[in-house]
């Protein structure tokens, strides 16, 4: 990710390893290259630690927080509310569940790009070889896709509410990402990114004005169905609107682009952690609109569209309430989503050739990653515009999802094994809670495998 690589993909990581690894540590004297807890230790003298200033704080927040804003898309919104209009509650509980995971698996994203300076193809292609690395951006592809068609979808379909052809506002979002991305400042497109996708917190409002009975969203976060395929379906399609491929790219990339130090590797996991809980509580908010509203009137209602969605509330919202409401919050979540779902494929596939892929560079000086970028973007918009039966597709793509995962979080679980310094890795009973929570999502991933291209095997 840094701007330091060149074209033939060489990096510095391999003598970062042994400081990382604690080896300096062992021969250095106590001196002001040390930390203050060693120094302590090795000359008894109690050492003053500087404060940090707000603005040192600041310079390290980020990568964590937009790129769970960006984890809460069109797509994720829209399956967060077919859960709630068709069980109510009981798909609440999940959303806080996946706090921990989603956490445990961002945060190593963070480690392995901090430590290391490289981004997370490279790592693959440097640990497993090229033939790997190309798979794992096969995956980052596909999702990417799904993901970009559903951005697109949403945002049109915001436009339609308010009785905007879609070529305008596909047009111009498009637009906007493209002069956003190509200003040349990473710095930039984080700070707008964040402050767009902050329009989701629009949908806790509107949670509160859908008026949930308390005695009913405590009976749902009880009940959970587990026996019953339709529900498990749609818990798969939660899981994979929570965990997606293009996060573990982007978020790895960024703190190295953000050049986020080895100092300020604790403030990273509390972006990261802010990021987790802010946005597993949006998508709780969707559900309690829906399961309030629609899931207590007309359960079971289609709701494959912003439009369907919007008319759905409009008796208990208001149709400006809902439209107002519910479109903001979708143009917030679709516009930093594929901001970040662009920005993560053009990342990772630049890493496992070995090419420039700095926003910090100029144009000229990473043409095939501003390519890459800006193709993603066109490509999405126009396929969008031209095809208009795309509508549907939001909960097959979260489903698609999940059933990488398996692949995503395989490669991602043994690079932490294996890249990082002995010292830096997971021990322990976190190493054990973190392995088993990332194999339930992966064997919830082969489930919809089997179920998806295999349906006579799943009963």
């Amino acid at each position: 990710m840094s701007s330091k690589g060149s074209d033939d993909g060489e990096t510095c990581a391999p003598a970062r390893y042994g400081y990382d690894s604690g080896e300096a540590m062992k021969t250095a004297s106590p001196t002001a290259s040390s930390s203050a807890p060693q120094r302590e230790a090795v000359t008894g003298e109690r050492v003053t630690r500087p404060r940090r200033s707000p603005l040192w704080w600041l310079l390290v927040l980020g990568p964590g927080i937009i790129v769970m804003l960006a984890d809460t898309d069109a797509g994720s919104v829209i399956t967060a509310a077919q859960s709630g209009a068709e069980w109510g509650y009981q798909l609440l509980l999940p959303q806080f569940l996946l706090i921990p995971i989603l956490y445990s698996i961002q945060e190593i994203t963070v480690r392995l790009g901090v430590l290391t300076g490289q981004g997370h193809g490279a790592l693959i292609r440097d640990r497993f070889g090229r033939g790997w690395a190309v798979l794992s951006v096969g995956t980052l592809f596909a999702s990417c896709v799904g993901a970009l068609i559903t951005e697109f979808v949403g945002i049109a379909g915001v436009g339609e509410l308010f009785g905007l052809p879609r070529w305008t506002t596909v047009g111009a979002a498009a637009l906007l990402l493209l002069a956003l991305a190509l200003s040349g400042s990473y710095t930039r497109v984080e700070r707008v990114g964040i402050a767009v996708g902050l329009l989701e917190l629009l949908f806790i409002p509107a949670a509160l004005l859908a008026h949930p009975r308390l005695d009913a969203v405590a009976h749902g976060l009880v009940n959970i169905p587990l026996n019953q395929r339709g529900y498990v379906f749609l818990l798969a399609a939660n899981v994979g609107a929570v965990i997606m491929p293009w996060m573990v790219f982007y978020q790895q990339g960024a703190v190295i682009d953000k050049g986020v130090r080895r100092q300020q590797l604790r403030l990273s996991r509390w972006d990261t952690l802010v990021g987790a809980v802010a946005t597993q509580l949006i998508m709780a908010a969707v559900i309690v609109v829906t399961a309030a509203t629609i899931g207590r009137t007309h359960p079971n209602t289609p709701l494959d569209s912003v439009g369907a969605i919007a008319r759905a509330l409009a008796p208990f919202l208001g149709w400006d309430g809902a439209r107002i409401l519910f479109g903001l919050g979708i143009v917030g979540a679709a516009f930093v989503a594929a901001l970040v779902v662009s920005l993560a494929a053009a990342w990772g596939i630049s890493e496992v050739f070995g090419w420039r892929h700095s926003l910090n560079d100029p144009i000229p000086r990473a043409r095939r990653f501003y390519w890459l970028y800006a193709v993603a973007i066109i490509a999405g918009a126009v396929l969008v515009i031209v095809e208009g039966n795309l509508v549907n597709i939001a909960v097959d793509v979260e489903v698609m999802n999940a059933m990488l995962l398996p692949i995503v979080l395989g490669f991602l679980l043994a690079l932490e094994a294996t890249v990082l310094p002995t010292g830096q890795r997971m021990r322990g009973l976190w190493r054990y809670t973190v392995w088993s929570l990332a194999g339930v999502v992966m064997l919830l991933g082969a489930y919809i495998a089997v179920v998806t291209l295999l349906p006579g095997m799943s009963g």
